[in-house]
Order: C-alpha cells, then sequence, then structure tokens
C-alpha cells in the first residue's frame, strides 16, 4: 500500500551489456508525518513490541490490517524493522555470542555506579555490567513505539495521498 500511489518512470539499466528500460517507482518522495501529530501526547498511544511482532502485526493488531505497516514505521522514524525492532531472546543471544565471541558473554562490558552512570573500575560504587546486560539495555530501548490513533488513520492517509 506504501507505494502504491508513488510515481512511475522509466529507467534504463545495463544488463549483461544489453539495454534494458524498465518501468520503476520513484522512491526518492521522502514522506514523514508531521511532528505536531507526533508532539500532541493525546494523539497517540504507546505499545511496547512483543518478541516476534513486526510493523504487519502491529498493524494488523492496532489497525485492523496488515497493510497500515508503513504508518507504524514512520510514526516512529524506523526505517528498517531487523535493525529498528527489537531483537527475540534467541535472536539476542546470538547476536551477542557473535559479536564478543563465545564464552565473553557475561565478561564485563563497562562498569557503573549506584545512579547507572559509566565509572571506571577503580570506583568505590563500581558494579560491573556484562556484554549480555549492555546488549539487552540497548535492545530495549527499541521495543517502546508509538502508535497513531485509529481515528486518525484516514486523515493520515489522505495526507499522504496529497504528499504522492
Amino acid at each position: 500500500m506504501y507505494f502504491r500511489n508513488f510515481n512511475n518512470f522509466f529507467y534504463d539499466f545495463q544488463i549483461g551489456g544489453e539495454r534494458v528500460i524498465t518501468r520503476v517507482k520513484d522512491i526518492t518522495k521522502n514522506v514523514r508525518l508531521r511532528t505536531e501529530i507526533l508532539s500532541n501526547v493525546t494523539l497517540y498511544d504507546e505499545y511496547d513490541i512483543k518478541d516476534g511482532d513486526t510493523p504487519e502485526i502491529i498493524a494488523e493488531k492496532y489497525y485492523g490490517s496488515p497493510e497500515y505497516h508503513w504508518i507504524v514505521m514512520l510514526c516512529n522514524d524506523r526505517y528498517d524493522w531487523l535493525a529498528d525492532f527489537p531483537m527475540t531472546t534467541p535472536a539476542l543471544s546470538s547476536y551477542v555470542t557473535q559479536k564478543y565471541g563465545s564464552g565473553n558473554e557475561y565478561a564485563t562490558h563497562h562498569y557503573v555506579d549506584n545512579n547507572g552512570f559509566e565509572v571506571d573500575a577503580d570506583n568505590a560504587e563500581a558494579t560491573s555490567v556484562s556484554n549480555y546486560a549492555y546488549e539487552d539495555t540497548q535492545n530495549e530501548t527499541r521495543r517502546r513505539i508509538k502508535l497513531i490513533s485509529p481515528s486518525l488513520l484516514a486523515k493520515i492517509l489522505r495526507n499522504f495521498e496529497d504528499i504522492i
């Protein structure tokens, strides 16, 4: 649905030394939701992404159709659901092992004090934070998203069509 209203144009490709002209979508349009909508707390709800949720699943749950996945992504300034959404627990475990090496998952990543500020290891209040705990915290920052109120869906769709 997102690209349906985008204009088409013809593009000249060289494929295997042969000239091929193909019709393609003009994806150079830069569409963003109005910041005044996102800044008004009464117009959206917060949602905590659950393991296995994709933009399509969230759109189906919240808007009644997976075709509105792009609204979920745009209103959160997220453009790559694999990189911008939290990893599942098994995926996070694999990621930490791959990044830090087998056996180093729970090695010390850094130290924090009682207020959560990063400190040197010799600080009297220093508490170690493991590689896994650090990556889990980073992963959790991607869990909470904003969802535009379903009552505004028609207005957003009209605005989107006006832009395109």
